[in-house]
């Protein structure tokens, strides 16, 4: 029974966080903290996690070693200035942020001190990452069990901060099914390794007085996360300190370290997914599944893995796949419906009875591992996909309730009236398995700058209905992600007032003080207090449309909800972000940028688009767009780097000048314009050491850098000299000569009308000039791209128009005529140019779809190691170039991330070192690695990078190709 509901409030919560007295920050450093940072760029990225919640600390440190997470405690207890714990910042309850001192353990706590494949066991540092705990278990066979959405970053500390789950949570068990041993400091600053201690005793006296009510009213199933789980402190469950202080969200006590359970990994594991008319349906046909599989809980509410072969069932929302799609991403096929589940077991008994059970539109057994891994994918990105789902921006909030297997459909059923009751919309998804349904929900703050107090009075009168009705069905208010300050006041309609006296008298037996992580599960703070999207936002007029945001900059940079993907340590296929890859700084992330943005435009830290604070966080972003793809909210840090460039240097009221590399590399098409008639000379000129030196310091280019030579003949040049100049007959092809191709890498057009002319086809280079306007983009000189990029459409768009293909060779520039162009310009021939100019492996495709057969050369037993250019992994997409190398014959290893340089990024004073360290964290080791192979990189700024750090002359995949010719002298200078 639960007690009443708490009042509406009425004022807006507490204050934001002052910045850190002087006396604070010399506490810190006096206790041996290093790391210890109160500017207001620290304060601005450590003010949200992933949930709603923007609460600004005072100051942020980042521990080294076990002695100063002690010594980070000794001051907030000696100061009484509250302590937040904080993993990988991935909270979606608001769980790690608070006004005090806010502790980062994932940038230098994060080890995997020991594993023990005999005891199944390994010992970790708070701060390690979930991924780097796979890694160092996987060479013995060996997993962590539970794996949360965000494994691939989220830390072992997090996880026992809110006791996390994860899809396979059904086979594994949660975080505290897994913890068996624990160091931790209790808010007394009672450091407690486990047996019996003062902190220890108290908690046994607490329970042993209540043995019934603890009985009866904590453990009752699996996903009962809400509140303090004391069911572990029963004599006997072994009065299970370690465990029940999973889940305490970081009010007790800081974890220094834990011991946790592995298990076998060396199973083979089986997906079936069924298709469903709607997420209800699915719902209902969960206990039918569980009981074909044996599925049950023990005693203490933990999962118990030896009675059934199930190790997930998951369900997903059709919307968020057509998201995918809509996306140009592949998707596997997937039976007919509008959700899934995808049921995953390791006994190859149970398919038929699984099947039997379903009651399903269809199913499908997937027994490819690649096509499980991309569904599986899809899945993961789960939180991000669904905030891009609906019309208006779709949030967290109520995020991850559950209710025993049994009433998911009846539950789901009362949520869905409750969505319409509110005129709400909302995509569910999660773990149907276990009674867990994740959800982003629409909720309305649009009249924050006429009324800021309409849209947090609507949130919480939604998560009062809702968590009324779910205390209808015993249901849990968080399945896994914990309370946090977007639950905990809510606690009272969950428990009874026995309960929650429960929680008080924990609380104040380990914290006292209430220093560690004040607001969260007792005293609660407002849950609509402190709503960043609440927040006015007061963006400036952009030049650019930021189309997919309806021509708001301040709605583009909120497309970050912080789930993390982008400070994954493995990027795994992708791309972003590879600032943060090379330097695992907050500030060098896609979300440490897009909460500096957001403060810069609707906080109180960071002073609007010139403030000193967004010029750091932006000032190692590559553009390289990987998250443009990456990031499942679309966040696209490229282009807010361009606006944000523009408005700082060339916005109302600007007075800064720009740097000079601005000048010369940001304007290199114009420059290799005019040095194209005394090529040969200026090249000559740029060997000789002193003058070098002279014209690398001017431009702003770091001296270790060498200078690309400028092409003495240029495509467009040649072409009109050579023996297509006289031919008058509308050609098969066009070949766009972008920039870069036309004044420096000219091999690249000269290799695809190789291959093309030998496979008989008419060839002509366009003899216009058209320039992408990409250099004076990406330094944020909108104007001049404006009318660049307008000159440019107007005259590709005769081409495009006439029917005949359009080859790019460059990705870069096609890529910017696909993304950038139409963010510059309205006219609708930036739509049509965009559909129509070809990267060369799509060509090949066209060509081939009409029936022309090319004669493409057999590639069998050639290695190629190939590095996509960021811009064609995020926008254009390379799976067609692979495909065309692997039918061809090719052995292809693809590189993940970016090559570090970037166009005049890794060119720039000051960039060097991150430029190399990028290029370390993956494409130079591949090189190294495969010395026999062809390395393959289409982009000029790949194929620098290549010859500036490995000598390695890098081939586009035109001169690959017309490099196997079978006569090879139709491949003039290209290289064999």
């Amino acid at each position: 029974m639960s007690s009443a509901a708490p009042a509406p409030r009425t004022t807006p919560g507490p204050a934001a966080a002052a910045p850190a007295a002087p006396d604070l920050v010399a506490a810190l450093r006096g206790a041996g903290l290093d790391d210890v940072d109160d500017s207001p760029l620290a304060r601005a990225l450590y003010s949200s996690d992933a949930s709603l919640y923007r609460v600004p600390p005072q100051v942020v440190v980042r521990p080294r070693h076990r002695d100063e997470l002690l010594g980070a405690l000794s001051v907030a207890r000696e100061t009484g200035v509250p302590l937040t714990m904080r993993g990988a910042g991935t909270s979606i309850a608001g769980n790690a942020v608070g006004p005090g001192i806010v502790v980062d353990t994932a940038k230098y706590l994060n080890r995997v001190l020991a594993v023990d494949p005999e005891s199944r066991t390994a010992v970790v540092e708070p701060g390690t990452a979930h991924a780097v705990l796979q890694r160092a278990a996987a060479p013995h066979g060996l997993r962590f069990g539970p794996d949360p959405s965000t494994h691939p970053r989220c830390t072992i500390g997090g996880m026992i901060g809110n006791n996390a789950c994860g899809s396979r949570a059904l086979g594994y068990g949660r975080t505290a099914d897994n913890v068996t041993a624990m160091d931790v400091a209790f808010g007394t600053g009672e450091v407690w390794t486990g047996g019996t201690g003062a902190g220890a005793d108290a908690l046994a006296g607490i329970v042993d007085a209540s043995l019934g009510h603890v009985r009866t009213s904590f453990g009752r199933f699996t996903r009962q996360v809400s509140g303090y789980s004391l069911e572990h402190l029963l004599p006997e469950n072994g009065r299970d300190l370690a465990k029940f202080l999973v889940g305490s969200e970081g009010t007790l006590g800081v974890v220094l370290g834990a011991t946790v359970r592995l298990v076998d990994d060396r199973v083979t594991r089986r997906l079936l997914v069924f298709g469903y008319a709607s997420m209800t349906e699915a719902a209902d046909a969960v206990p039918a599944l569980l009981r074909a599989a044996g599925a049950s809980t023990d005693a203490a509410g933990g999962r118990s893995t030896a009675d059934h072969g199930l190790t997930a069932c998951e369900g997903l929302d059709a919307r968020i796949v057509d998201l995918v799609r809509a996306g140009g991403s592949h998707v596997p096929d997937l039976p007919r419906g509008g959700g899934w589940l995808f049921v995953e077991f390791t006994d190859p008994s149970l398919e038929s009875a699984l099947v039997a059970a379903s009651d399903a539109l269809g199913h499908r057994l997937v027994t490819d591992d690649a096509q499980a891994a991309a569904l599986w994918r899809i899945r993961e990105d789960g939180a991000g996909l669904a905030a891009r789902s609906l019309e208006r921006r779709a949030l967290s909030g109520w995020e991850d309730a559950a209710v025993p297997p049994e009433k998911l459909g009846t539950w789901l059923r009362e949520f869905d009236s409750l969505l319409e009751a509110h005129d709400l919309h909302g995509v569910p998804y999660g773990h149907f398995g276990d009674g867990c349904v994740h959800v982003r929900i629409d909720f309305d703050f649009s009249d924050r700058d006429t009324d800021p107090a309409a849209g947090p009075r609507r949130f919480r009168e939604f998560l009062l209905d809702c968590a009324t009705t779910l205390g209808k069905h015993g249901g849990s208010l968080s399945g896994e992600h914990g309370d946090g300050r977007a639950r905990s006041e809510l606690l009272p309609l969950m428990y009874d007032a026995e309960s929650l006296r429960l929680f008080g008298a924990v609380k104040h037996a380990l914290d006292p003080e209430n220093v560690l992580n004040p607001g969260v599960l007792v005293d609660p703070a407002p849950l609509d207090a402190d709503l960043r999207p609440a927040r006015p936002v007061h963006a400036p007029r952009p030049l650019l449309r930021f189309v997919h945001d309806g021509g708001s900059m301040g709605e583009a940079v909120h497309r970050c909800t912080g789930v993390g993907k982008c400070v994954a340590p493995d990027s795994k296929g992708g791309v972003m972000c590879p600032s943060w890859q090379a330097t695992r700084d907050e500030k060098d992330s896609t979300r440490g940028r897009s909460r500096v943005l957001q403060e810069a435009l609707d906080g109180t830290l960071v002073h609007g688009l010139s403030d000193p604070a967004v010029g750091e966080a932006l000032d190692l972003c590559l553009a390289c767009k990987g998250c443009a793809s990456d990031c499942p909210t679309g966040v696209d840090m490229a282009t807010y780097k361009s606006e944000a460039l523009h408005q700082r240097y060339d916005g109302e009221g600007a007075t800064e000048r720009r740097p000079m590399s601005h000048l010369t590399l940001g304007r290199l098409p114009l420059w290799s314009r005019l040095v194209a008639p005394v090529a040969g000379l200026a090249n000559a000129s740029l060997k000789v050491g002193p003058l070098a030196k002279v014209a690398k310091k001017v431009a702003g280019v770091d001296q270790r850098r060498s200078i690309p030579s400028f092409a003495t003949t240029t495509v467009r040049a040649g072409e009109r000299r050579g023996p297509r100049a006289a031919d008058a007959r509308v050609p098969d092809v066009w070949v766009w000569a972008d920039s870069f191709t036309d004044h420096f890498q000219t091999g690249s057009a000269h290799a695809a009308i190789a291959v093309l002319e030998a496979a008989g086809l008419r060839v002509k280079v366009i003899d216009e000039r058209a320039c992408c306007g990409l250099t004076w983009i990406t330094t944020g000189q909108l104007t001049t791209a404006q009318r660049i990029i307008a000159s440019t459409v107007e005259t590709l768009e005769r081409y495009v128009s006439s029917g005949v293909p359009v080859v790019a060779l460059e990705p870069s520039c096609l890529a910017t005529l696909r993304s950038d162009a139409v963010e510059l310009t309205d006219d609708p021939r930036a739509e049509t140019v965009a559909a129509g100019v070809l990267s060369f492996a799509e060509l090949v495709g066209r060509l081939e779809a009409d029936g022309r057969d090319l004669g493409l050369p057999d590639l069998t037993g050639v290695q190629v190691v190939a590095q996509p250019h960021c811009h064609h992994h995020a926008i254009i997409g390379w799976r067609r170039d692979r495909a065309l190398l692997e039918r061809l014959g090719a052995e292809v290893t693809q590189v993940s991330g970016c090559c570090g340089l970037a166009g005049n990024f890794g060119m720039e004073e000051g960039h060097y070192e991150v430029s190399v360290a990028v290029a370390e964290t993956n494409l130079l080791p591949a090189v190294r690695s495969h010395p026999e192979a062809v390395v393959l990189a289409d982009g000029m700024s790949c194929k620098v990078q290549l010859d500036d750090l490995a000598d390695v002359r890098a081939l586009h995949l035109a001169e690959l190709l017309a490099s196997r010719l079978p006569s090879r002298t139709a491949a003039d200078g290209v290289a064999r």
